[in-house]
């Protein structure tokens, strides 16, 4: 993976009827947000749509436009409602069909007697399209422009993450430290730690409650790419922290 001093920005496009009616928990937007975090990219939205077309096309275009790079994950299988291959085709208006690289790599699973028109539907790619290996089943995901469509099965989905990662630009991993709030009510130190905050832009800090094995406790991250800024960021909060502990 290259890496660039420049601010690298993400989306992720999570398409599925599946995931709106919980039916099914997903599980590639934590895993894809701890990738592009350990790349130096930025996450900065998150969509889920249906499995309709007019709203997967819009959703497409308007976060390819807006960051660096757009993931999505859901809607390239064999059935009636995996139409994401279609949608993204419409969003870039080029044509669509099987892909004879495509159709190569499902026969590396299946007989070609079996290559139904189910399964073929899986080898349908956007004009212009480059593939993105599936280890796993074989059926390709694909990259056209900064989109890149993989699959909704996290284990696939992960493989065929496993295998962009070359391709993709990254900048300077962000760093983090957590401090412990040490049972301190967020209101007691809010207004204060937002101070902190204000006078360092090159800083984000967030307070976060939890619920532990011991109790109740807040947490506050730290985060920056610059690690003087980090470091001098979270000697306040903890000149803040023991101010009001002492």
């Amino acid at each position: 993976m290259d890496q660039t001093t420049e601010s690298i920005t993400a989306a992720i496009l999570v398409i599925g009827d599946e995931i709106l009616s919980g039916r099914t928990k997903d599980k590639n937007i934590g895993t894809i947000a701890d990738f592009l975090t350990a790349a130096g990219i930025d996450l900065r939205e998150v969509r889920i749509v249906p499995d309709e077309a007019d709203m997967i096309v819009e959703a497409v275009n308007a976060l390819r436009a807006r960051y660096t790079y757009l993931f999505t994950t859901g809607g390239i299988g064999p059935t009636h409602d995996d139409i994401t291959a279609d949608c993204v085709a419409r969003a870039f208006g080029v044509g669509i069909d099987v892909d004879e690289r495509a159709r190569a790599m499902l026969l590396e699973r299946h007989k070609p007697e079996d290559l139904n028109e189910a399964r073929l539907r899986m080898a349908r790619i956007p004009f212009g399209a480059d593939l993105i290996a599936n280890p796993v089943s074989k059926a390709p995901g694909f990259r056209i422009g900064n989109v890149h469509v993989m699959a909704g099965v996290p284990g696939i989905m992960q493989a065929m993450l496993d295998s962009i990662a070359p391709t993709l630009k990254g900048g300077a991993a962000m760093l983090s430290e957590t401090i412990e709030a040490k049972g301190l009510p967020e209101g007691n130190y809010a207004g204060a730690l937002g101070e902190i905050a204000k006078a360092r832009p090159a800083v984000s800090i967030g307070s976060y409650p939890a619920m532990t094995p011991e109790g109740f406790r807040n947490r506050i991250v730290v985060r920056s790419r610059d690690p003087e800024a980090l470091a001098e960021a979270c000697s306040a909060v903890e000149a803040l922290v023991a101010q009001l502990t002492a």
